[in-house]
């Protein structure tokens, strides 16, 4: 056995300057692949399945606004998006994120907590009771929703998926082609194609953990004083951990920042929201979109547990509540000067301001709220926040934003990659994973960083490949040796 762990270590010593040279190939950037069904997702997610043609999943949710509205003017108003089909046509609040909800439970009564929990939608209607995944159950509802996407029947949206490009795809995925031609078969493959969608937003390419926070959370990069101090407030005197949990998963996964719970803000109306003027446009069968017009009041969950007999009992207690989103992605904009809505009804346009009513409730500035009853009073109204505090938050939010530019070989985090670099690698070989800066190889230090330092030698953010004239060194054969031993030792350890 020694032997043979000899001649391990002796292959790896051998392969260390082989590492070096494939180091480009091996740090480069990969695409996140999608198994077949979550392909499939994708293509339904992006496919305008619409009446006529026009709407897609991504027409209100797009990734280059952390997959919520992507019309800065929209936003900046109602917040509430048209059928892309019919623009007279709107719904009654604003999308949310499409990111980070397939973790959501199935919607239940959550007896420890004394609340209800889970589903999708704000109002949590999309239970998950039908396909076990209340992201699948959303996902069948705006393909059918006459403000939304407006196909007539379900049958009418199997037939373009089967006449579309990727029926292959559906083929490989479900073994079968796709049949519409029983009620049978229309159920059970519509059900498919939320299934598939639901798989999509479950996927790393939908749900890729690479903000700047994560990246702290694996040592590899470290948040300014203010994102820091924004951290420390969110979990303490700011309470909005209370509800956007910042806890690591069971088994260490990261943290999801929702509890997928229920609450009512005290929110005012957005009284640019169109549906309140819906009770002048009507359905195909003349029935007025919001009979209610200006008197309309968005009761949300309370409203949708009265529809269901073995939970109308709680209904009144729930009014007004919304459910809590992530806030992962809430800083995400394509351009600068981009505008995004928050809260259910989009009444707010930046997380300043989102943080000041948070901060500010019950100061008697604010209008008053659209719903009265149930509201929060623990953690939202009066939460003597400084300015500082509140530009902390802010801070530290932004710091949840998908896509960091990391910069691999940059251990010290100075943002170039050079000779400091390489020292500080050589005085590190055998340290544990973690102690690097901007060391994406997650191993012991050794000859994995060296390639990948190597690999960015010159490399500055935030325009990389801007290569120094500097001369690479090469690692000293006492710094070979190490690593090697390094390997050795830890093999050892794996096979004893």
């Amino acid at each position: 056995m020694r032997a043979c762990m000899g001649r391990i270590a002796l292959g790896m010593l051998c392969n260390f300057s082989l590492a070096i040279s494939c180091a480009r190939q091996a740090t480069a950037t990969q695409p996140v692949e999608l198994t077949p069904l979550e392909e499939l997702g994708e293509q339904l997610f992006f496919d305008e399945i619409s009446h006529p043609s026009g709407m897609s999943c991504a027409s209100c949710h797009a990734p280059s606004t952390g997959w919520s509205g992507p019309t800065s003017e929209i936003n900046a108003h109602g917040a509430v998006y048209p059928a892309g089909t019919t623009p007279a046509r709107f719904g009654n609040r604003r999308p949310p994120s499409a990111a980070y909800v397939a973790q959501s439970p199935v919607f239940h009564w959550d007896q420890q907590r004394g609340s209800f929990v889970g589903g999708n939608f704000w109002d949590g209607r999309a239970t998950g009771e039908k396909l076990g995944n209340p992201a699948a159950d959303q996902a069948l509802g705006p393909f059918l929703n006459p403000v939304e996407m407006n196909n007539a029947y379900k049958a009418t949206v199997l037939a373009e998926v089967a006449a579309s490009p990727y029926a292959d795809l559906w083929q490989q995925v479900w073994g079968e082609p796709l049949e519409y031609d029983t009620s049978e078969k229309i159920e059970t493959n519509y059900d498919r194609i939320g299934t598939a969608i639901g798989a999509y937003e479950a996927s790393e390419k939908v749900n890729p953990f690479t903000s700047k926070f994560d990246y702290a959370r694996k040592g590899m990069v470290e948040l300014t004083a203010q994102e820091d101090r924004g951290l420390k407030i969110f979990n303490g005197k700011g309470k909005c951990s209370n509800c956007h949990t910042s806890d690591s998963g069971s088994n260490g996964e990261p943290p999801l920042f929702t509890d997928f719970s229920y609450e009512n803000l005290g929110v005012p109306k957005n009284p640019e929201n169109p549906f309140y003027d819906m009770d002048e446009v009507t359905l195909d069968d003349g029935t007025p979109i919001n009979p209610e017009g200006d008197a309309w009041i968005d009761s949300g969950l309370g409203g949708f547990l009265a529809t269901r007999a073995e939970w109308a009992d709680e209904a009144a207690d729930n009014m007004g509540k919304h459910k809590t989103p992530t806030v992962r992605n809430v800083a995400m904009v394509p351009y600068e000067g981009f505008t995004r809505a928050y809260m259910h009804n989009g009444v707010f346009k930046s997380l300043e301001e989102v943080v000041s009513f948070y901060a500010t409730r019950d100061d008697g500035t604010w209008p008053d709220p659209e719903v009265a009853d149930n509201m929060n009073t623990n953690w939202v109204g009066n939460l003597n926040l400084s300015a500082s505090d509140q530009a902390a938050l802010v801070a530290f939010m932004e710091a949840l934003t998908d896509g960091y530019a990391i910069l691999p070989g940059d251990f010290n985090g100075d943002d170039v990659v050079n000779i400091a670099d390489y020292t500080l690698w050589r005085n590190n070989l055998g340290a544990p994973p973690g102690t690097l800066l901007n060391d994406p190889d997650n191993v012991v230090i050794g000859a994995a960083q060296y390639a990948t330092w190597k690999a960015n030698f010159g490399n500055t953010l935030p325009t990389p490949g801007a290569q120094s004239t500097a001369t690479i060194p090469e690692p000293t054969s006492a710094a070979i040796l190490a690593a090697g031993m390094v390997a050795l030792w830890m093999t050892r350890r794996v096979f004893r």
